[in-house]
């Protein structure tokens, strides 16, 4: 990637067709503005449409002899078994760094103007388009606000870009613990006094922290008060970075929790691709206030993207920052209005509960029903709903199934939902088997909250030599695998901790219990990775 600066530099010396004229260009044959299809949308109106789409539009309509990448070649060449799939369009809009369409680490036309746009949608001071989903800008925000052996606050639940951000910057963690709903086995939010406290420590340990980072909303739609979390941060100049790659439709109806940037967080990074109409793998990276370098966020993400993004990508970004720029006040009327329904509907099936939060606020476009009244456990639950009524939610939990509701929802789907809940309270009955089963609150507090101390950093412990021994013989030795248990889905071992009697023991507790653990090489945890 350290070819990537220089590539810049070559582009612009080399990019004839920019800057030589039609005449040069064609040597004598017409100019290729005088082959592009002009359509009539573009006619009647061409300065109302996104500038990326615009652009792509319009080099994908030159009747050129193409000799560059990729070797599709404009769709001429398309692997049938595809075309067959999805048809020719993409590949026809499928299109490499092409001067007409600017150039993502350097943008100066169409790019630069559809971010310029998502910023002042969004309320960013400035915005930046992904290709390389929202991991990619956690990663960038790590690295651009911390260098080797500094100390960063962060959830002990925080996604595993977060984790390779700290092995990729030499980045210290100090973890808080989110508060934890033990009836519902689900990880909730941070609290101000959490982070608070967390600063105060670290200053007292003499290792003042670079930067904090939260997620809010979570995967369940929780969100944290951070609107007094930024304020705690900058009282101590400490700039504040939020995972909302789950929440980048926030702030868009009067019932939608308020947008991180609204409450005045320095980097937020969004899925796009989530909740809005972006196609997957396209986020946005958006800064706010003075305090974030962002010279060094540049150089971050020219490290971290490719020097071939997806121009498909990059369109969908602006078309899905237009689709909410025509009517944001109004955009998400019917998914809220859905949703309210759907809430409405399954708070009076018999045996089946909703997820509420009086600490925390919640996204009410995400639905999560508790299942263990009826004796079963949400991934049960979640078979037969697919199996019987052909209902596909996005997270199963071992007591619930949390369902997303989009701009894509239709009543229709709801009440199909509604119905697959119904034949489950209808078909299972209440013993108490699975209250009585659940993980003991006192077990499930041991893992929560507690740590078994770092040895080496995450970084140390990534290049650091490993071998895998038995599951017993782990105890004392330094960990060096991410193990993950569900419940409480909080890593209870993070490479470069030490393994304790007491962290096997809990493994060995939800494995009994029908949980299971992820992250680890061997799913049955015969064995262990260590550091040797």
């Amino acid at each position: 990637m350290a070819s990537a600066v220089l590539n810049l530099n070559l582009r612009c010396n080399l990019t004839l067709r920019a800057s030589c004229s039609s005449e040069e260009r064609s040597h004598g044959m017409p100019s290729m503005k005088d082959n592009i299809v002009i359509s009539d949308s573009q006619l009647s109106g061409n300065h109302k449409h996104p500038p990326l789409i615009n652009a792509l539009k319009a080099s994908a309509e030159q009747k050129v002899a193409s000799f560059h990448f990729p070797g599709h070649n404009r769709g001429r060449a398309a692997p049938s078994s595809l075309t067959r799939l999805i048809g020719v369009q993409p590949f026809l809009h499928d299109l490499p760094e092409l001067p007409e369409l600017d150039n993502l680490f350097a943008p100066e036309g169409p790019i630069l103007d559809a971010q310029k746009q998502a910023a002042k949608l969004f309320g960013a001071k400035e915005t930046w388009f992904l290709v390389g989903g929202t991991t990619c800008g956690i990663q960038a925000s790590i690295l651009a606000t911390c260098s080797p052996g500094d100390t960063i606050i962060i959830p002990r639940n925080a996604h595993i870009s977060a984790f390779s951000a700290m092995v990729l910057s030499g980045v210290v963690p100090k973890y808080i613990f989110p508060e934890y709903d033990f009836e519902w086995d689900i990880a909730c939010g941070i609290t101000p006094s959490q982070v608070e406290n967390a600063i105060n420590e670290s200053n007292t340990e003499g290792r003042k922290a670079s930067a904090v980072l939260i997620t809010s909303p979570t995967y369940h739609g929780i969100c944290s008060n951070l609107e007094q979390i930024s304020q705690i941060c900058h009282s101590h100049n400490i700039p504040i970075i939020v995972d909302e790659a789950h929440g980048a439709h926030l702030g868009f109806h009067p019932h939608l929790p308020p947008s991180a940037l609204s409450q005045r967080v320095d980097l937020s990074v969004q899925s796009t691709h989530k909740v809005l109409c972006s196609l997957t793998q396209s986020s946005m990276l958006h800064m706010s206030g003075n305090i974030i370098n962002r010279e060094r966020i540049c150089q971050c993400l020219q490290t971290l993207q490719t020097t071939s993004p997806s121009y498909l990508l990059l369109a969908s970004l602006d078309a899905a920052r237009a689709q909410i720029s025509e009517n944001t006040e109004t955009v998400f009327n019917k998914s809220v209005e859905i949703a309210m329904e759907a809430r409405s509907l399954i708070e009076k099936i018999p045996g089946i509960r909703i997820f509420d939060s009086s600490t925390f606020g919640l996204d009410p476009l995400r639905i999560t029903v508790g299942v263990w009244d009826l004796d079963i456990s949400g991934f049960e639950a979640d078979d037969i709903l697919y199996e019987d009524y052909g209902v596909v939610s996005e997270l199963t939990g071992t007591r619930s199934i949390t369902f997303a509701i989009n701009l894509g929802t239709r009543r229709d789907d709801v009440l199909r939902l509604v119905s697959g809940l119904k034949h489950l309270s209808q078909t299972h009955s209440f013993s108490g088997r699975l209250n009585n089963e659940r993980f003991n609150d006192t077990v499930m507090k041991s893992c929560v909250g507690t740590t078994s101390g770092m040895q080496l950093s995450p970084r140390e412990a990534f290049f650091a030599c490993k071998t895998k021994v038995s599951f017993n013989e782990s105890v004392g030795k330094i960990c060096g695998e991410l193990v993950c248990p569900y419940p409480p889905g909080i890593p209870l071992l993070i490479p470069g901790e030490v393994i304790t009697e007491e962290a096997l023991s809990y493994l060995v507790n939800v494995k009994n219990n029908g949980g299971f653990v992820s992250g680890a090489a061997d799913s049955s945890l015969s064995t262990i990775v260590v550091c040797s």
